[in-house]
Parts: structure tokens; sequence; C-alpha cells
């Protein structure tokens, strides 16, 4: 009796330090990512070329060095709390229930992109309803508040979260994983596109070329411009990839064209007339 208590006690402890160095692992690589992905914008439209990229700027005023170390902060604890998140669905009894695998042949090598951009459409559909429901009056000042203090964000803005908004964000992992088969490849490829879409959609700073605005895609994904305007306005604008929620439900700013307009004739005025 004494022995099979031993083996299961080393049992729970080998499982628990496989599951502590995951989440240290996990954790560190995430915050790295953050300070790359975030960072490296930030180092070169906000303090080594702002002058030079003056007329892409959306809002002309600046945020405050108080403004960039709360966002950093608030992003740490929400960097923990997806770490948390990842761990559970991949670590813990929890994956029993997803659809996850490990056999990369599992399944044909193209599937890898397809989920892709599954994992994209259903993560846009989750934060949209999800954000508009953090905006009823219940719930914003005691959650979503903390996100929107970033009225005139920057790169450091996108993981700038109140703790209880942040498990909800990374909610997302969970739904994405049991509702279709994914290989932790597809996962990695997710976190890192999604993560590099949002510090676009903070950024401060618009970036498609002039012919972006007569395109199809114009129609279809957001702008730097487009989440701008949801931070400044506080309404309208709820989607985080695509702006076809928005469109359907009617919850686009109605400035939002105009404003994009604006900010484009600003950077190409020999071309604002066409």
């Amino acid at each position: 009796m004494r022995a099979t208590v031993a083996i299961f006690e080393v049992l729970i402890s080998t499982e628990m330090e496989t599951v502590i160095a995951a989440t240290i692992k996990i954790f560190t690589t995430s915050v790295i990512r953050y300070f790359l992905l975030a960072g490296i914008p930030f180092i070169l439209f906000y303090l080594l070329f702002p002058r030079k990229n003056s007329q892409r700027k959306i809002q002309q005023r600046l945020a405050a060095k108080k403004d960039f170390l709360r966002e950093v902060w608030y992003s740490m604890t929400s960097t923990l709390v997806f770490t948390i998140i990842s761990v559970i669905v991949l670590l813990t009894p929890v994956r029993n229930i997803t659809q996850l695998y490990t056999n990369i042949n599992d399944y044909p090598i193209w599937y890898i992109g397809v989920s892709l951009v599954l994992t994209l459409i259903v993560h846009d559909t989750y934060f949209y309803w999800m954000h508009r429901i953090m905006h009823h009056p219940a719930l914003f000042k005691r959650t979503h508040l903390v996100h929107h203090q970033s009225t005139n964000p920057s790169p450091w803005t996108s993981y700038s979260f109140h703790v209880l908004e942040a498990i909800v964000e990374g909610g997302v992992l969970l739904v994405i994983t049991i509702i279709m088969p994914l290989h932790p490849l597809t996962v990695l490829l997710f976190t890192i596109t999604g993560f590099i879409i949002n510090v676009y959609g903070h950024l401060g700073y618009e970036l498609m070329p002039r012919w972006y605005r007569h395109t199809w895609a114009f129609e279809v994904f957001n702008t730097s411009v487009h989440h701008n305007l949801h931070h400044s306005k506080f309404k309208g604008n709820y989607g985080l990839y695509f702006r076809v929620w928005d469109r359907l439900m009617g919850t686009e700013h109605p400035d939002y064209v105009k404003e994009y307009d604006k900010v484009q004739a600003r950077r190409f005025p020999e071309t604002a007339a066409i």
C-alpha cells in the first residue's frame, strides 16, 4: 500500500514539474514575442521615425509615457492569463475534450493553412460578440474600461486588458480547439498571426497603400483607422479582423470611411481628389 502511494506521489510530482516547466516556458516565450512584435513597431514609429511617419499618424496628439507603462503592465498580466489557459488546454485532462492532434500526417499538410484561416474567422465572430457584451454598462466599468483607458492606442495596447477580460479573451483557445481539429503548429500560427494583426490595429498609424481603398479587401478587412476610431469614439467597430459583423449588425461607425479617407488624403495629397 505504501509503495502504491509512493508511486502515485512520484507521478503527481512529475506531472506538476512538467506543468510548471511548461508554464514558465510558454510565459517566457509569450513575453519575448510581445516585446518583439509590439516593441519593434513602437521603436520604429514612436521613437526613431515619428516625423517621417507623421502623415500616417491617425490621431495627431501623442500618448504619454505613463500610458505606455500602464499598457505594458496590464499586458503582462494578460500574458500570464493566456499562458495559464494554454497550459490548461494543452497539458491537463481538458485536452481530452478538444480535437488537438499531434501527428501532423493525420490531416493533409494543406489543412494547416485552411485551419488557420478558420481559426481567424471563428475568433473574429467570438471577439465581435464578446466585445459588444463587454461594452454593456454593467460590464464596461468593471472590465473593458482598462483597455479603453488607451484612447490613443499604441502597439503596447494590444494585450492591455483587465484580468477578467483576459480570461474571456483567452477562452477562444478552448473554443477553437473543441470545434475543429487543430495541430499545435496551427495554434502557434494562430496566436502569432492574431497578435500581429492586433498590433496593426492598435498601431496608431495607417499603413495601407493608396490603392487599397478601391479593392474588395477594403470592404472585408479592418484597418488601423477602423479600430483606432473605436478607441477614440468608444462605440462601433467591434470587429477584430473583418468588417463583416459590424456591417451586418449595423455597428460600424458612420465616420469610418470618411476618417480613413482623411488619413489617406494627408498621406497622398496628390490623389485626394481621385
